[in-house]
């Protein structure tokens, strides 16, 4: 509750962080924030440098909770696949870190130990550390990418399931794709995921094997668009 009189409310970074948290990535503002502490917009302002260092404060300490689990047992193309379904079953598990994971990253300390850590491993793997932050940011991109269509997709899942049903309905009813789809197995949404995470990661892995300089991943992957 907001106070109407007396001293001002005392706030610390933490108490901006636990509110901003209540609030929630999707909801996040100055304002709702301030509200939820009880002070007004202006008293926040001591200590983040408004709606982007607001947003940075609460997703970053998300980012901090997250701890990959690297099984040293691992070739590169599992590991990698290992690191893409923890990171997108960590963002689901967390609404609207989809969005600021991928308006921009690392943002922060978070973000930036995420990052040394998945190069640490590749590392580990052969890899040098420029062609390792670039292959684990392709696989994360990859990971964010998934997670956030998801996330999109459950906060409309009562009118897409609507939509879904109809947009089957026409398929089967064209002659074009009925027998076809029909002919298609059934697949979750984390096999789906998985699956094609997978081959991409196969793909990376194949451009950027362990211990090929730089540039040549870059030249394979530019070969790899122009379909060489």
């Amino acid at each position: 509750m907001a106070r109407t009189g007396g001293r001002p409310a005392q706030i610390e970074l933490a108490d901006i962080v636990a509110a901003g948290r209540e609030v929630g990535l999707r909801g996040l503002s100055m304002s709702a924030v301030a509200a939820k502490l009880g002070v007004s917009a202006t008293a926040l302002y001591r200590h983040v440098d408004g709606r982007w260092g607001l947003e940075r404060l609460v997703g970053e300490d998300m980012l901090s909770e997250l701890t990959i689990v690297d099984d040293p047992a691992l070739d590169t193309v599992p590991h990698l696949l290992s690191l893409a379904t923890q990171l997108r079953a960590f963002i689901l598990e967390r609404p609207g870190l989809a969005a600021y994971v991928q308006t921009l990253f690392p943002r922060g300390e978070g973000g930036r130990e995420l990052l040394a850590a998945a190069t640490r491993a590749l590392g580990q793997r052969g890899y040098a550390p420029d062609a390792a932050i670039v292959l684990c940011s392709a696989v994360a991109s990859l990971a964010i990418g998934f997670a956030a269509a998801e996330e999109a997709q459950r906060e409309r899942a009562g009118e897409l399931d609507e939509q879904r049903r109809s947009a089957l309905d026409e398929i089967l009813a064209d002659p074009r794709l009925a027998a076809a789809h029909r002919a298609l197995p059934e697949v979750d949404t984390a096999e789906y995921v998985r699956m094609w995470l997978g081959a991409a990661i196969q793909g990376f892995v194949a451009a950027a094997p362990p211990g090929r300089p730089l540039e040549e991943v870059r030249a394979a992957l530019v070969a790899a668009g122009e379909g060489k």
